[in-house]
């Protein structure tokens, strides 16, 4: 999703000084609840990251095609805001029904894309798409667990700050954490696997691993649908020139959880007075739903945005991508060519980030695909592209060309 590549990181940086004491949860907070009791932890949070609080049965109807079991975890985490606090996350644990190699089966770690900022949207309660549940089944198919963490605020009380990458990314090497140190079925033989929001975050992942998670043998990256982005190319943010783009349903997320972080930016000095008609309804419906009412009431990024929103990410601009240094594990990067909601230059714009980083980059743009339909397309170069990692191959590289 791109809207993370434009924001990604933004609440590190000094522009939201002092917002951490404003981003505590209040009792009414919209987003919050609707789910069980699973979710909220009530003791203390232990200060180890990657502690597994509790675990309990996934309802089957829940699980994937292809899995042997799937159990729904709760695990500790940091929180990305401040980069200090322990916070409780959840997630789910999918197991293959092939044989258990020796050692144990290696791991994706998976990051999911946009879901909403409403606890019922964490995919450990709601499920999966029918699309992520294709891809995520070939996985299993490949021989590799999956562990699948909600992200921060998802499910679990508190917001879920969709614009940090940092936040997310913490979520998912931690959820790589719990399962490698608890269960000895898994082996510490880690990808890093994501779509949209997911792909963002699992870049910021692996560009903070060797020093937020050094233990765990991180061996490559699966990114699609992800980006960084340029605020000088704005007519790439959406389809400008449409009557309704329902990607700017992502505005109106973002705009909610910069008003939670930073109570000086109003959500209607953001947001135009028709959108603002549109915004209660991000806190409490899921991205499907919410789109529908983007769609009724005929919005796109311009009649959303005001210019002050625009402004305020343009200066801001060196906060909101992946970093540009840390990356130690070969990439995989997918593209559909008719993306409209991450562009396929900011997309070409991140492989070349992280090239620069020095880490071989394989990036594929596959004709006639969009955001969505480009993610199981790319299996057929994923996969070859994994399993040459798991038996220690060399692996293609398309820096320094025009792909």
């Amino acid at each position: 999703m791109l809207i993370d590549m434009r924001v990604a990181i933004l609440i590190a940086g000094s522009f939201l000084s002092g917002a951490c004491a404003t981003a505590q949860l209040e009792p009414t907070a919209p987003y919050d609840g609707r789910v069980s009791e699973f979710y909220t932890w009530t003791e203390a949070v232990p200060e180890v990251q990657g502690e597994i609080l509790r675990k309990e049965p996934l309802p089957e109807e829940l699980s994937l095609p292809g899995a042997a079991r799937a159990e729904r975890i709760l695990y500790s985490s940091t929180d990305g805001i401040d980069g200090r606090t322990p916070i409780v996350v959840s997630g789910v644990v999918f197991y293959p029904q092939a044989n258990m190699p020796e050692g144990g089966w290696p791991v994706i770690a998976w990051g999911h894309g946009t879901k909403g900022i409403a606890d019922i949207c964490a995919p450990s309660w709601a499920g999966m798409t029918y699309r992520d549940r294709t891809y995520l089944s070939k996985w299993l198919s490949e021989g590799f667990a999956i562990v699948a963490s909600d992200y921060q605020g998802l499910g679990t009380p508190g917001p879920h700050f969709y614009i940090s990458g940092r936040a997310a990314g913490y979520s998912i090497l931690d959820s790589a954490r719990a399962v490698t140190r608890h269960m000895p079925e898994l082996s510490n033989k880690i990808l890093l696997v994501g779509q949209s929001q997911g792909g963002g975050a699992v870049t910021t992942a692996a560009a903070h691993a060797s020093e937020y998670s050094p233990e765990l043998n991180i061996i490559g990256v699966v990114a699609t649908g992800a980006g960084t982005v340029d605020l000088e190319r704005a007519d790439l943010l959406g389809d400008s020139g449409a009557r309704v783009d329902t990607t700017s349903v992502y505005a109106l997320y973002v705009v909610r959880v910069l008003s939670l972080l930073n109570p000086k930016l109003r959500p209607e000095d953001m947001l135009t007075p028709k959108a603002m008609t549109v915004l209660s309804l991000a806190d409490t419906r899921c991205v499907a739903d919410l789109e529908y009412d983007i769609s009724i009431a005929e919005l796109n990024w311009s009649t959303t945005l005001t210019p002050y929103a625009f402004e305020i990410i343009k200066q801001n601009i060196s906060l909101l991508n992946p970093p540009a240094t840390g990356y130690t594990a070969p990439f995989f990067m997918g593209t559909g060519a008719d993306d409209i909601d991450a562009a396929p230059e900011f997309q070409s714009d991140l492989a070349e980030t992280i090239c620069r980083a020095g880490v071989s980059v394989e990036h594929h743009i596959y004709e006639d695909e969009d955001h969505s339909t480009a993610l199981n397309r790319s299996l057929e170069d994923s996969i070859p592209f994994v399993r040459r990692l798991m038996v220690g191959e060399a692996v293609a590289s398309t820096c320094g060309s025009s792909e």
